[in-house]
């Protein structure tokens, strides 16, 4: 399989176009996940996207360091994506975040960094699904200013957001002096999000998709796309 590519960000920073996602329900077994990935780089996947709620920094870190020890790929050739979770999603906690992703996935930089979801939640509080009374309205100017900040001081290579509306990205397009490189949602053939994906490619923003095929399996997920005849 060959890795394609596309430019995303100002300095036109490469990403494959295909990526292996480490979300599930229930997280994966460290030593499942470790395997797939290496049998994954041997098959040509090169990007890889995680994020601290998914509990699989760690796993994926030490696979993908095997992976460079064993001469399979270089950290130059891979594109690695994490997230900002809701919980850091504040100011003065957005760098301090990135920093503990990059330790437990044992990195010097991500290729992007994105923010999970257009919400906040009380800090220090990581249970998933959130609480109702958690949940906290972000500081946008504050958060995006730090997300600009880990571009700036190189810890990412580019920066995005996650599950943003319309209306939503064109208020951190309001304040942004470094524009989000992407929008990660969830996309498929029965939800195809065409008034987002219009918007996004006007500011010359790349739409990646998640639950392409549903999620089946995942508490979040549909059968009703594999259904479909």
């Amino acid at each position: 399989m060959s890795a394609l590519t596309f430019p995303i960000g100002s300095v036109h920073h490469l990403m494959p176009v295909l990526a292996l996602g480490t979300a599930a329900s229930p997280p994966p077994e460290p030593i499942v996940l470790r395997k797939t990935v290496l049998e994954a780089i041997k098959l040509g996947y090169r990007h890889f996207d995680t994020s601290p709620r998914y509990q699989t920094e760690e796993p994926l870190g030490e696979a993908l360091a095997e992976a460079v020890s064993l001469g399979l790929v270089s950290r130059s050739e891979l594109f690695v994506t994490s997230k900002l979770w809701c919980a850091d999603a504040h100011g003065g906690l957005v760098v301090p975040a990135i920093q503990r992703s990059l330790e437990t996935l044992k990195l010097d930089y991500l290729d992007l960094y994105i923010i999970h979801w257009p919400v906040s939640s009380k800090p220090g509080k990581y249970k998933f699904p959130i609480e109702e009374d958690d949940f906290l309205p972000m500081d946008y100017e504050a958060v995006w200013s730090e997300m600009e900040e880990c571009q700036r001081l190189g810890v990412a290579k580019c920066i995005g957001v996650s599950n943003f509306s319309c209306k939503k990205l064109q208020h951190i397009l309001s304040i942004a002096k470094i524009p989000p490189s992407v929008n990660q949602v969830e996309m498929s053939p029965v939800w195809q999000q065409r008034k987002l994906r219009e918007l996004c490619k006007s500011k010359g923003i790349v739409v990646t998709a998640y639950s392409v095929l549903g999620s089946r399996g995942a508490f979040w997920g549909t059968h009703k796309i594999m259904e479909k005849q």
